[in-house]
């Protein structure tokens, strides 16, 4: 997991390009999307955390975005309650 507030614009890119970094989250709500994601496009600098895949962001007890990641999003909230 890498904080938004500790990588240069020049850094961020660099791992986008390289697909360093798939994955967007929220670290106050303990969410994660897309980068392409709306909701996570407005969400402050020193909220935002990356992620490199699906396993990272759920081994740091992430949850699916809502609104870019609806299938698994679905998926996670039909787990949750089952439990």
């Amino acid at each position: 997991m890498l904080l938004h507030s500790q990588l240069s614009a020049a850094e961020l890119r660099n791992k986008i390009h390289k697909n360093e970094i798939l994955l967007g989250g929220n670290k106050k709500l303990k969410i994660y999307g897309l980068l392409r994601c709306q909701s996570g496009k407005r969400m402050k600098k020193e909220n935002r955390v990356f992620f490199t895949d699906v396993q990272e962001a759920f081994q740091n007890g992430y949850r699916p975005c809502g609104h870019c990641m609806k299938e698994e999003y679905q998926q996670w909230k039909s787990n949750s309650k089952a439990i």
